[in-house]
């Protein structure tokens, strides 16, 4: 199946009621276990690339290039998107190597100056048929939108998207990154206020720190876009360290490393059913 766009996958998602994960691609084998995890569960994913992945291997089009030929040979639908990018440089590196879409993340800027650069980067984006996911940061907020208890505002949410042109939000609703414990406290309310009042996909990001059965209620009330990435990271060196722990004398890569991916497979096709996100 060939590579599709991510706003084609998400507005289909968006429609029918179903979350879309999108997992975080570091190596080779994080971007071959998801696709066979999706697979697996006969459902789209999104392969992202972060700004810190692309730091890790000192240029975007390595991984980049990898990612997109491990989605052009996918039986399913799957879209490669650029995650938390702040250089306007990657962005355009992103959108020539032919990603479906950006995150553009300017949330701890002011908002003044978020909404600038949001809008400059969308404009750009869309004039080369590229999709855009921003992040309305917490106004004065060092650590952005998603510093704990970090709340976006609908109202101030709807006039964002309407500055900036942008395709999809990232919103806070009680998520962190980074959360090696599954239980963030999210904001159903919240959630559903933003759903009725934002035109474009909710995203959420921070979801490894969310239980299953929050994941699922959280896209009941209105969330598309399901960002994971620490969660799966955890799950694939648990596996390494299993295999390593098992046999002292392992030196062969392909023996810890087939094991993460099969590992993180199943977890991706797992999740994927928590989502909704079968076809």
């Amino acid at each position: 199946m060939p590579l599709i766009g991510t706003g084609a996958l998400v507005a289909e998602a968006a429609a029918t009621g179903r979350g879309v994960g999108a997992f975080n691609v570091i190596q080779l084998e994080h971007a071959q276990a998801i696709v066979a995890g999706a697979q697996a569960a006969n459902a789209p994913v999104i392969l992202q690339i972060s700004e810190n992945a692309v730091r890790y291997h000192g240029a975007l089009a390595p991984i980049g290039r990898a990612a997109l030929a491990v989605a052009e040979a996918a039986t399913v639908p799957v879209a490669v998107h650029l995650d938390h990018a702040t250089s306007t440089e990657l962005v355009a590196e992103a959108v020539a190597l032919g990603f479906g879409s950006v995150m553009f993340d300017a949330s701890k800027l002011a908002y003044a100056e978020n909404v600038a650069a949001t809008a400059e980067i969308a404009a750009r984006c869309h004039a080369a048929g590229c999709w855009v996911e921003a992040e309305l940061g917490e106004v004065g907020g060092k650590d952005g939108v998603h510093a704990p208890g970090a709340r976006t505002d609908p109202g101030e949410a709807a006039e964002f998207v309407a500055a900036t042109g942008v395709d999809a939000l990232a919103v806070a609703v009680g998520t962190s990154h980074a959360m090696l414990t599954r239980d963030a406290a999210l904001d159903f309310e919240l959630i559903g206020a933003l759903r009725a009042g934002v035109p474009v996909p909710l995203v959420l990001h921070g979801s490894s720190g969310v239980a299953d059965e929050h994941l699922s209620e959280a896209v009941r009330r209105g969330m598309t876009k399901v960002n994971i990435a620490t969660h799966l990271n955890a799950v694939f060196t648990a596996a390494v360290r299993e295999a390593l722990g098992a046999q002292a004398a392992l030196v062969d890569t392909r023996r810890y490393l087939g094991p993460a991916r099969e590992a993180t497979a199943a977890e991706v096709a797992r999740l994927l059913g928590v989502l909704g996100a079968g076809r």
